[in-house]
C-alpha cells in the first residue's frame, strides 16, 4: 500500500427526505474505519460526507410540511450532523448541495459538458419515479412499479440530455482497464451487464419544479437531482479548481462507499459526466449490502429504521460501530438482531477482548507496583505471541484495503484468542508467588500485546482504543502504525489505574 499518496474517501450523501437510520449509518462508520486506518497509516486523508437537498420529493415533502424546501433541508441536514456526532464519525468536511460553493460548481460542470457537445434539447417521454428520484424503462418496470417498488408517473416535457449513449464503448472499455473500480464482484457484473445491454440518453434537467439548481443560461430548467447530487464529490473538493484547490491534491477519489442500490448512478452515470467533462473517474466504487431488521425489511411503515441515537443509547457507539463492521462481509446483506448484538458485545468485547485487558493491567497493577514491567529473556512462547502481534498490521492492511472490515476484525480477535490462551498457560497469578521474574516477563509480553491491539483498532473502536492506550500509558504522538515497531512499552512507566474498556450488556429488566 502506497502509504505518501492523499487519500480521497466518501460516504453518498444522504436525501433529506429521510431521517437517519441503521441504512445511512452503516457506510458512514466504514468510510470513517477507512479514513482513521489511512491517518494511522500517516496518509492525508480527506473524508466527505453530507446531505443531498434538491428535487421532486424535497419540494413535496416541504410542502406537507408546511414549511420552505430550504427549511426542511436544514432542519434534516442537521440530524445526519447529530448521526455523525453519535457514531464518532471523524469526516473532516460535510457537504451540502443548497451551499454556493456546490451550486457554483455544478453550473461549472454543466457549462463544460455543453461547451464539449455532450448536452443537446429534446424532449422526454417516460416513467419517473418521484421516490427514487430516478427514470425506468417499461421493461424495467414491475407490476406496474419501479424495481425499488415506487411508484411512476408518465412525465412528458422539454429536458435536456446527456449523450449518454456516446459512452457506452468507453465506459467498457475503462471496467476492462480498472478491474476493481466496482465491487464488490456481484456489483461489477450487474454494472457490465447493464452497460452491455445498450445505454441511452439520460435526461439531466426538469421543467416540472423550481427546487434545484437552476441551469445555467437555460432560465426554467433545472439540473437533474443525480447529476446535482454526484457533482458533490468534486465541488467539496474546490471544482472548478483554483490554485490552493484541493481538487488536484485529491482528485480522482480512492473510494465512494455507496449502498447498492444506487450503484448504477456511480459506476455508470458519475464516471461518463466526469471523462464527457475531460475528468478522471474515480478508482473504486464499493457498494455495501442492506441490512434487516430482526429478519424484517426496513421500512417507515414498520417503523424498524433503528435512528442512530436509539442504537448508541443502547448499545454505545463503539459496541454499534464493532457490530456493523464485523457481523457480515461488507458488500452482502445482513440482519440487525438484538441477539446478534447482545452476542458480540458480551462475547468479542467483554469476554475476549475486556476480559484480557482487564486481568492483564490489574495483575500489572498489583503485583509490578503498577508500572510497566521489567522483562527478562523471552521464551518460546512469549516470543512466538509477539510475533503474531507484530505481524497483525500487515494482515489487518490486505484486508482493510478490500474493504473486507470483517476479516480485518476477525484476525486482530485471533491475536486476542492467542492472548487469552497465552495467559491461561502462562497463569501469571501463581508465578507471582514462585518465579516474580517469569511473571513479570510474562506481564510484558501481554501489556506489549496490548498495545498492539489497541493501535490497531483505533479505526474500528476509536474511543475505547484510545482508553486502553490510556491505561498503557502510550503517548498521543505514539498511537501510529509506525509506532508499533518503533515505540515498545518502557519498563518502568507508571501506568493510571485500570479500568474496565468493554462492560457486559445487561438486560434493563434483568434480576
Amino acid at each position: 500500500m502506497t502509504t505518501d499518496r492523499p487519500f480521497f474517501v466518501t460516504t453518498p450523501i444522504y436525501y433529506v427526505n429521510d431521517q437517519p437510520h441503521l441504512g445511512h449509518a452503516y457506510p458512514t462508520v466504514a468510510a470513517d474505519a477507512l479514513a482513521r486506518f489511512m491517518r494511522l497509516e500517516g496518509r492525508r486523508v480527506k473524508f466527505l460526507t453530507g446531505t443531498d437537498e434538491h428535487g421532486q420529493k424535497v419540494e413535496q415533502s416541504a410542502r406537507a410540511a408546511g414549511v420552505s424546501p430550504q427549511e426542511f433541508a436544514d432542519r434534516n441536514s442537521a440530524a445526519f450532523r447529530e448521526m455523525d456526532r453519535l457514531l464518532d464519525i471523524s469526516n473532516d468536511d460535510y457537504i451540502r448541495t443548497t451551499e454556493e460553493r456546490h451550486i457554483r460548481g455544478v453550473q461549472a460542470l454543466w457549462r463544460e459538458l455543453e461547451r464539449r457537445g455532450e448536452i443537446y434539447l429534446g424532449r422526454f417521454a417516460g416513467w419517473y419515479a418521484v421516490r427514487d428520484e430516478a427514470f425506468y424503462d417499461e421493461s424495467e418496470l414491475v407490476d406496474g412499479k419501479a424495481p425499488t417498488g415506487a411508484d411512476v408517473e408518465w412525465y412528458e416535457e422539454d429536458n435536456y440530455f446527456f449523450r449518454l449513449s456516446a459512452w457506452q464503448d468507453r465506459l467498457l472499455a475503462w471496467y476492462e482497464a480498472n478491474p476493481e473500480a466496482v465491487a464488490p464482484r456481484s456489483r461489477r457484473n450487474e454494472v457490465l451487464s447493464f452497460v452491455r445491454s445498450g445505454l441511452k440518453d439520460l435526461s439531466i434537467s426538469r421543467t416540472s419544479f423550481t427546487w434545484g439548481i437552476p441551469v445555467p443560461g437555460h432560465p426554467g430548467h433545472v439540473v437533474y437531482v443525480w447529476l446535482d447530487a454526484l457533482i458533490n464529490y468534486i465541488t467539496a473538493l474546490g471544482y472548478p479548481t483554483g490554485e490552493s484547490s484541493e481538487y488536484s491534491i485529491f482528485w480522482p477519489a480512492d473510494i465512494h462507499i455507496v449502498g447498492k442500490d444506487i450503484i448504477r448512478f456511480h459506476t455508470v452515470y458519475w464516471p461518463a459526466f466526469l471523462m464527457a467533462a475531460g475528468l478522471e473517474p474515480p478508482r473504486r466504487v464499493f457498494a455495501h449490502g442492506w441490512w434487516t431488521v430482526e429478519g424484517q425489511k426496513m421500512s417507515k411503515s414498520l417503523g424498524n429504521g433503528i435512528p442512530p441515537d436509539y442504537l448508541v443509547g443502547k448499545y454505545g457507539a463503539d459496541p454499534a460501530r464493532y457490530f456493523l463492521l464485523r457481523e457480515l462481509p461488507f458488500g452482502s446483506d445482513g440482519d440487525f438482531s438484538h441477539r446478534a448484538v447482545v452476542g458480540r458485545l458480551n462475547g468479542d468485547l467483554a469476554n475476549d477482548f475486556g476480559n484480557l485487558a482487564q486481568r492483564v493491567l490489574v495483575m500489572i497493577n498489583r503485583n509490578c507496583d503498577g508500572c510497566v514491567p521489567e522483562p527478562d529473556a523471552l521464551e518460546v512462547a512469549d516470543t512466538a505471541l509477539l510475533g503474531v502481534a507484530r505481524a497483525l498490521l500487515g494482515a489487518v492492511r490486505t484486508h482493510v484495503s478490500d474493504q473486507a472490515f470483517h476479516l480485518a476484525i476477525e484476525v486482530i480477535w485471533r491475536v486476542v484468542g492467542e492472548a487469552n490462551r497465552y495467559v491461561d498457560e502462562q497463569a501469571p497469578w501463581a508465578l507471582s508467588r514462585s518465579d516474580p521474574a517469569r511473571m513479570r516477563t510474562v506481564l510484558y509480553t501481554l501489556a506489549e500485546t496490548l498495545r498492539h491491539l489497541a493501535i490497531l483498532v483505533q479505526p474500528f473502536v476509536p474511543s475505547t482504543a484510545a482508553k486502553l492506550l490510556d491505561q498503557l500509558a502510550v503517548p498521543e504522538d505514539r498511537r501510529s502504525f509506525t509506532s508499533l515497531a518503533t515505540a515498545p512499552l518502557a519498563a518502568g512507566t507508571r501506568l493510571p489505574r485500570p479500568e474496565g474498556i468493554f462492560p457486559r450488556f445487561v438486560e434493563e429488566n434483568a434480576q
